[in-house]
């Protein structure tokens, strides 16, 4: 055969469809973009029927797409929210534009795990709506940061109210302790500080819990005890309100002492110390505060009015449902905190090891 000849019959070859080829490249693109996504994608019918299912679906249901393909979605929702999604079906069939909202969805284990959806139609050929494309997202980690802020707030607008209630009684006692405006001043300044000073130790913690010996040494700072003050006890983390209320106490014993005690004249010595200990089914929980003068000093006396004398005897055990014991006299003061161990500490707390002893 010649040139002329296999010119004049070519070899018979298959039309190229560049529309068909173009298509099938935008087929793989989409499905390499769902596949790889982040989100669950999922593809339905409208009467619920899955018939897509990619991987980060599965990651984040528990279900493999071949036990999901041509099942029901009902599978992944709670009996309490089918009503929903019949809604939602029915008003994507009627095109009606679904903005993206919150629910819940369930696990192949059973858990709930809060997702955001954006849903859209899915359409034939013709324009028809035949389904649904639903992208489900994860927020059980935003949601649970939610549920904690709104916590935090609460427990902030609690603790807010609380300490204008405990500002307001510190001005109606101080006021009747005080001697005048200047007194008076001091007193309060001074206690709105230690007031302070025990919420950011709270703040510090998360608002879960601050250790003891800090608070105590937190509140005996402003009055430089040196070498006078001997601290000792396990660590133990304190729940908010006993925080608040033994950062009040501490206070209140170092402003006594300030007054008529170890810490007016720097001689003699004050020791705090706490205990845990089992009291057959009840934990118990106990703070004493001791001071001894020097011999030959007048002995510390305890506070018999004023803001002092009710947080000691009275405010602090009614708030920890606790016990006070007050002994005085022969050059020494002691003064003695006892309650249910639950009262004062975080859940579950146990001692972790003494605290060092040494100088506040």
């Amino acid at each position: 055969m010649n040139a002329r000849s296999e010119a004049s019959n070519p070899m018979p070859s298959r039309p190229f469809d560049e529309d068909a080829v173009a298509d099938d490249v935008l087929r793989a693109r989409l499905a390499a973009i769902v596949e790889s996504s982040f989100d669950a994608i999922i593809s339905k019918d409208l009467d619920g029927t899955v018939r897509t299912w990619n991987g980060a679906a599965e990651r984040l249901f528990g279900y493999m797409a071949e036990e999901m393909m041509a099942q029901s979605i009902l599978t992944i929702i709670p009996p309490h929210l089918h009503d929903e999604e019949w809604r939602l079906l029915d008003r994507v069939g009627r095109g009606e534009r679904i903005d993206p909202f919150e629910t819940v969805r369930q696990r192949k284990d059973g858990s709930y795990i809060s997702v955001s959806l954006t849903v859209s139609p899915i359409r034939n050929g013709v324009g028809k709506i035949v389904g649904a494309s639903v992208a489900a997202r994860d927020i059980t980690s935003t949601k649970e940061k939610e549920r904690r802020i709104r916590l935090l707030l609460r427990e902030v607008n609690h603790r807010v109210r609380n300490q204008y209630a405990i500002i307001l009684a510190m001005i109606r006692q101080s006021r009747s302790e005080a001697s005048n405006a200047a007194t008076f001043q001091k007193q309060i300044e001074e206690r709105i500080w230690a007031l302070a000073a025990s919420h950011d130790l709270i703040a510090s913690a998360d608002w879960k819990g601050a250790d003891l010996g800090d608070l105590v040494e937190t509140q005996m700072a402003p009055f430089h005890p040196g070498d006078t003050c001997e601290i000792a006890g396990p660590s133990l983390a304190l729940v908010p309100i006993a925080i608040e209320n033994l950062g009040m106490a501490i206070h209140e014993l170092a402003l006594n002492s300030l007054r008529n005690g170890v810490l007016k004249d720097r001689t003699g010595a004050i020791s705090v110390q706490w205990t845990l200990a089992e009291r057959g089914p009840i934990r118990g929980f106990s703070i004493t505060w001791e001071e001894r003068v020097a011999p030959g000093n007048k002995g510390p006396s305890f506070p018999q009015t004023g803001f002092g004398a009710v947080v000691l005897r009275r405010s602090v055990a009614q708030a920890l449902s606790a016990t006070v014991d007050v002994v005085s006299g022969d050059g020494m003061l002691r003064w003695r905190l006892a309650g249910p161990a639950d009262r004062f500490l975080e859940p579950y707390q146990t001692a972790i090891e003494p605290r060092p002893t040494d100088g506040a």
